[in-house]
């Protein structure tokens, strides 16, 4: 068995790895990074980036079909599904290649495999049947994260899909029933949607998109229901067989069962992290009730020169998130004083309409002791969202009423997952109401509808009654 020997050994090359990676090799460390799969991780493969492809192109086409209004024409549309697959596979290609260039010119070494823990500096890594022990003076978990099956519905790529299933789909399904309405669910079954699809959502709550502001859940409700997606509050599903023409799904809601037809079952219910195989338990580095291996702000375990990224380290499961954490670990590694120290880490959901959000909702300021005071601003006042035929949605922004400071901005509406980007900063900034309203934006642009909202807690918007 060969042994290799290494300053820095990174498990896992998704965006918090390969991010972690890099990092740790402009500083100066020797590092090595195993992935079991292709380098990119989930995010550049089999999530955030071929799930947005297939998100704008099913976008288009919709846009396409109404574009009547400003006179446009537009006879004959057709889909060619396997050039959208194609088209969104090279998108994927060319990130990951790009991915594999940066790790390669930074000087980092990768292996194809699967990692398990001999002890806290010891790592076997498999390939192939192939074995090759790795030491390391320190190691970086950065196995991310997979779907949660539920019982009754095991996955199957056939008929139980998961998110990963159903951005690999060779053709179109007629009827798809989504189970879960949160973020996943909702991009996808939105872009299916568009592309022709009868989708029917199921989702156990009392509104879609749970934790999200309710006035944001309420308008795209009414957005789902003109793209004709069903969408059914407070219900479980329980099972499914096959039937003779395709799936029979059933659900109960509100105490009542209902069988639904359809030829895909779509399975978005969350993600758990992915740490099977890595032999944790036997180096004594801890993991919590939920699976996740905790970290301080540091991002080290419980064990020394151990550390967790990403997914794998708990909530939230964003891609962002992992690369931070990736560039302090690695800063951390290489004796900097750096901490994850964000005020505000933002979300993004891809639907029709976009919604972003940064900081705290109006109840949770509300929760955390704050006197919160809020401002809204309809795009529909906003000259540039006009002009784009898209004018549906909102900014809303909370402050405290005492020191006037901003805790939380919540965009809903063409453009939200750009213009999440100014909050974010004010956010970290800790800046008041009077830093963004005073701030001269251009004109005419979508951020002016951010700074009309700011300026309406106040009650000084401009374009909108002050109430």
């Amino acid at each position: 068995m060969e042994t290799i020997r290494t300053q820095t050994l990174v498990i896992g090359g998704g965006p918090g790895g390969y991010v972690a990676a890099i990092r740790l090799a402009q500083l100066g460390k020797e590092v090595v990074v195993v992935e079991q799969e292709n380098v990119g991780g989930v995010c550049l493969n089999v999530g955030c980036i071929p799930s947005k492809a297939l998100i704008t192109a099913a976008s288009h086409l919709d846009e396409i079909r109404h574009s009547a209004d400003m006179g446009i024409h537009v006879d004959g549309v057709t889909v060619d599904f396997a050039k959208m697959q194609s088209w969104k596979q090279s998108v994927v290609s060319k990130l990951t290649g790009g991915v594999a260039q940066l790790l390669k010119g930074n000087k980092v070494k990768t292996m194809k495999g699967s990692a398990q823990f001999k002890s806290p500096q010891e790592v076997l890594v498999i390939s192939g049947g192939v074995e090759t022990l790795v030491c390391a003076e320190d190691v970086i978990i950065a196995t991310g994260s997979k779907p949660i099956e539920i019982p009754g519905f095991a996955f199957d790529g056939r008929r139980v899909l998961s998110s990963t299933h159903a951005l690999a789909l060779t053709e179109i399904p007629k009827r798809m029933v989504v189970i879960g309405g949160g973020y996943i669910g909702l991009e996808l079954g939105t872009a299916y949607a568009k592309l022709g699809t009868k989708v029917t959502v199921v989702e156990a709550m009392d509104q879609v998109l749970p934790g999200f502001d309710p006035e944001m859940a309420r308008l795209l409700s009414r957005r789902l229901k003109q793209l004709e997606v069903t969408v059914l509050l407070g219900a479980k599903a329980k099972g499914w067989q096959e039937g003779t023409d395709g799936a029979q799904v059933t659900i109960e809601q509100n105490g009542t069962p209902v069988r639904l037809d359809c030829d895909v079952v779509l399975v978005t219910v969350g993600r758990k992290p992915h740490t099977a195989g890595l032999n944790l338990q036997q180096v004594g580095v801890t993991i919590d009730a939920n699976g996740f291996v905790p970290a301080n702000d540091k991002q080290q375990t419980n064990v020394p020169h151990i550390y967790s990224i990403g997914d794998v380290a708990g909530q939230p499961m964003l891609a962002h998130k992992a690369s931070r954490e990736g560039e302090v670990a690695a800063e951390v590694i290489a004796g900097k004083a750096s901490a994850f120290d964000a005020r505000s880490i933002p979300a993004v959901v891809f639907t029709d309409p976009e919604i972003a959000t940064a900081g705290l909702t109006e109840a949770q300021a509300t929760e955390a002791g704050y006197t919160p005071i809020t401002g809204r601003f309809n795009f529909a006042a906003n000259g540039r969202a006009l002009t784009y035929g898209n004018a549906e949605g909102f900014v809303k922004v909370v402050a405290d009423k005492e020191s006037q400071v901003l805790l939380g901005i919540h965009i809903i509406g063409h453009g939200a997952s750009d213009l999440i980007a100014e909050a974010t900063l004010a956010l970290e900034m800790g800046a008041v109401l009077d830093d963004l309203s005073s701030t001269i934006h251009a004109h005419p642009t979508l951020p002016e509808a951010l700074m009309e909202a700011i300026k309406a807690v106040k009650g000084e918007a401009i374009h909108a009654m002050n109430k």
